[in-house]
């Protein structure tokens, strides 16, 4: 599994933006995949997760409501969009992979990670 992040930018607070995490290899029904991000001085968070089959997702309370994460597995891809964008949504942005095909929010239980793309929300 090699994941790889893009889509970030630099936005106004409101505004969107929509991340892409593409897997090089066949990305597989069994793994569960997720989003968390890292702000500058702080341990990396949990943002949202989604199942396997795509059919489950969870996210965390700060960004429920505004952003929306979703697969093609035909397409070996995962996205967050990412709606009504506040400061502090600035951060880098990281996808992983776990080999489980259930969601988590724990970041402990990924396997794979990417490398991470720069969100910044301007105010």
């Amino acid at each position: 599994v090699q994941l790889q992040a893009s889509g970030g930018g630099l936005v106004q607070a409101g505004g969107s933006l929509k991340l892409s995490c593409t897997n090089s290899r066949r990305t597989s029904r069994n793994n569960g995949m997720g989003w968390f991000r890292q702000a500058p001085g702080k341990e990396r968070e949990f943002v949202a997760t989604i199942s396997g089959s795509g059919g489950t997702t969870y996210y965390a309370d700060s960004v429920k409501g505004r952003f929306a994460i979703s697969r093609d597995n035909a397409k070996n891809t995962m996205y967050v969009q990412m709606n009504s964008l506040k400061p502090e949504d600035t951060a880098v942005y990281f996808c992983a992979a776990r080999l489980g095909r259930a969601e988590s929010s724990s970041r402990d239980e990924y396997d794979y990670w990417g490398q991470g793309t720069q969100v910044t929300v301007s105010s």
